[in-house]
């Protein structure tokens, strides 16, 4: 692959991540951009900072949790040096990740660093000190901690980063040589098993590969599943005995000029695929055609596999009422369950939640093993950008599910207030599922920065426990991790 292919492919899986745009954003001279001389990309909640900050000793409304000693990161597209802004899209952005320092109930401090690939450094005047990656892109999906070690992460071909506890890049990361090829940007962690999971693509590929990383950090068992057509495939389910695997028709286009070299294949299947952890052959479920976006959680119910996950309508061809294409433009994400009846052979969808929402994350203690609550978020501007939709429709919120029960709960921020992705943290005392926190970024409209807001799980809808408030404005953007102390 040339250049210019490796980094649309790169920038590709990244603009699919969450339903990205299939089309680039006001083409000049195209009856949208005269129309809409506006690029919501690079405004609102999506506007890029343009500085690194560090800043100590943050103000608090409320009362910071004792027992919350560590620190939230999250990462998110943050473009460096945007030429044009027609040309570009959200997700094409280089990675910078926002974390807040907590200890002995004090906000100690708030950092943003963009992750320095050799584009990133370049583009800031600075040394490159390491071999640079073939494919390299400062990834900009997700930020996770395996055994000490801080992992930002992309899909199909950049490899991960490593970060220091103060967000300082240590350099590419290939899980000290036992990594080949591309690596993923939705791990699971397997805490009883200790073990981090992965399913990994690239276009070239005529397969993806499951792979095991043990506690030292090594990759120490790669299955090859064959497929065809070099589907993406963003996300994946475990269960304490399967991997679960969706090959939905996304796959690769390679025509030239493509801002985003993935498209809608109506002649590809939709399937799911159920394979031992430890490998041997895979079992395929047809389903109807459905764009699979995020994996909240995955467990085994007698002989059937259940996954709750979002998914969005197919296909996708047509550009929202605003001219922006991909997958949330013919409608929002919502959260559905999949029971997988490995007895019957077949698959058996439900509608859990019609709400728009997204980033599903569950209590990381139960990855792979059967859960009661999730966790989801409604940012407003997201689906006002790709579907149009009235500014007094549902938005700027979290929801908790009570996935037992089917009921849920929902904390509202108010118009102008997107709150990005949820993550639970676990109580010190933690004596059932939810007893814990919610931890996520909101825009705060009326400071024109943002709050890392935190909710006590187990009473969602009060007045959140507390507002620790940022120098700046924390954009829209993907996953996180809370690492622990």
């Amino acid at each position: 692959m040339n250049e210019p292919t490796r980094r649309n492919v790169l920038r590709g899986a990244a603009a699919l991540a969450i339903g990205g745009a299939a089309a680039t954003i006001g083409t000049s001279g195209s009856a949208f951009a005269e129309q809409n001389p506006r690029y919501p990309f690079v405004e609102g909640a999506f506007a890029p900072v343009r500085e690194e900050v560090t800043a100590f000793g943050l103000p608090v409304t409320g009362r910071i949790p004792r027992d919350l000693c560590g620190r939230y990161l999250r990462t998110g597209p943050n473009v460096l040096g945007l030429e044009d802004p027609r040309a570009h899209h959200w997700m094409l952005g280089e990675g910078m990740v926002h974390g807040v320092r907590l200890r002995d109930g004090k906000a100690e401090w708030y950092r943003n660093r963009w992750v320095r690939s050799s584009g990133v450094a370049a583009k800031l005047g600075e040394r490159y000190p390491w071999p640079v990656p073939a494919e390299d892109f400062a990834p900009n999906t997700h930020v996770i901690s395996h055994h000490g070690r801080i992992l930002t992460l992309q899909e199909s071909g950049a490899p991960p980063y490593e970060l220091d506890g103060d967000l300082n890049t240590l350099g590419p990361f290939d899980f000290g040589g036992s990594l080949e090829g591309s690596y993923t940007a939705h791990t699971k962690f397997d805490a009883r098993a200790d073990e981090l999971h992965a399913v990994t693509y690239h276009p070239t590929w005529d397969h993806v590969r499951h792979l095991m990383v043990d506690r030292t950090g090594r990759v120490v068992r790669t299955t090859r599943i064959p497929v065809a057509g070099s589907p993406m495939m963003h996300d994946f389910g475990l269960t304490e005995n399967y991997v679960v695997v969706f090959d939905v028709p996304v796959t690769f286009d390679p025509q030239p000029g493509k801002v985003v070299p993935y498209k809608w294949n109506t002649d590809h299947p939709a399937r799911v695929g159920v394979m031992n952890r430890d490998g041997g052959p895979v079992r395929w479920f047809g389903v109807d055609p459905v764009f699979y976006s995020h994996t909240l959680n995955a467990y085994e119910q007698g002989s059937t596999v259940v996954v709750d996950l979002t998914t969005m309508p197919a296909p996708f061809e047509v550009a929202g009422k605003q001219g922006f294409g991909g997958p949330s433009a013919s409608g929002p994400p919502v959260l559905e369950r999949w029971t997988i009846d490995l007895a019957q052979g077949r698959v058996r969808r439900r509608v859990l939640d019609d709400r728009p929402q997204e980033f599903p994350r569950v209590n990381e203690s139960l990855v792979s093993r059967r859960h009661r609550y999730g966790y989801s978020a409604s940012p407003g501007e997201l689906f006002d950008v790709y579907l149009d939709k009235p500014s007094d429709s549902f938005g700027n919120a979290l929801i908790k599910h009570d996935l037992r029960n089917g009921r849920s709960e929902v904390h509202r921020f108010g118009r102008g207030a997107d709150a990005s992705e949820a993550v639970f943290v676990p109580s010190s005392r933690s004596k059932s599922e939810d007893d814990g926190y919610a931890l996520a970024y909101v825009n705060n409209p009326d400071r024109n920065a943002s709050d890392l807001v935190i909710l006590a799980a187990q009473d969602f809808t009060a007045k959140p426990l507390a507002r620790i408030h940022l120098p700046r404005p924390v954009p829209l953007g993907f996953h996180g991790s809370w690492v622990a102390d």
